[in-house]
């Protein structure tokens, strides 16, 4: 059981990056999904998180009103969009689901309970 990110890259700035996260071996159906990130000499933090249990969702501040997290059940896949990228953008970006019952808000804001960081995507902003 794990998940296959992809979709980073180079971005301009101002410009849209979209990530997907992939399960392979299990469904997202009962899990809260999370977006995280870290960039470079800063601390991991929780960038969108969604709870596939309910539907709830979270948005950090430094990305709410620009990004979305959504989930295509049919290809077992969340992504995340996120939009009008700036300098605060770039960084490595991972997908984790929840192994344990935790809502969006508690995954996203505890970067500690992710039980295993597996794959990451780089997203860089540049023009």
């Amino acid at each position: 059981e794990h998940v296959v990110e992809s979709g980073g890259g180079l971005v301009q700035p101002g410009g849209y990056v979209r990530l997907s996260c992939a399960a392979s071996g299990f469904t997202f159906d009962h899990y809260t999904v999370g977006w995280f990130r870290q960039a470079s000499g800063k601390e991991r933090e929780g960038v969108s998180c969604r709870d596939n249990s309910n539907g709830n969702t979270y948005y950090a501040d430094a990305v709410k009103g620009r990004c979305t997290i959504s989930r295509d059940i049919a290809k077992n896949t969340v992504f995340l969009q996120l939009n009008r990228l700036t300098p605060e953008d770039p960084a490595v970006y991972y997908c984790a689901p929840a192994w344990r019952a935790f809502s969006a808000n508690f995954y996203c804001t505890q970067p500690a309970s992710v039980d295993s960081w597996g794959q990451w995507t780089q997203v860089t902003v540049s023009s």
